[in-house]
């Protein structure tokens, strides 16, 4: 797995995992607890992950569909 994204952005996320799986890329959020665990303010944000055969393939449709992402 490969980080395709790192956001305190919670409406990005869900955005990227829709746009991905419906380009049949599979994708896994991590650091979902942390997030709880501070409280939900926003302060650590979240990582997207994507299997290591796939990154190009995501990084291609989130630049196509104008999502700003560093990467």
């Amino acid at each position: 797995m490969e980080e395709l994204l790192r956001t305190n952005d919670i409406t990005l996320i869900p955005l990227v995992k829709t746009l991905l799986n419906e380009e049949g890329i599979d994708s896994f959020e991590l650091d979902v607890n942390m997030s709880v665990l501070e409280g939900s303010l926003g302060i650590l944000p979240r990582r997207l992950m994507v299997r290591a055969d796939r990154i190009e393939d995501a990084r291609r449709v989130l630049r196509m569909c104008g999502v700003k992402f560093e990467g």
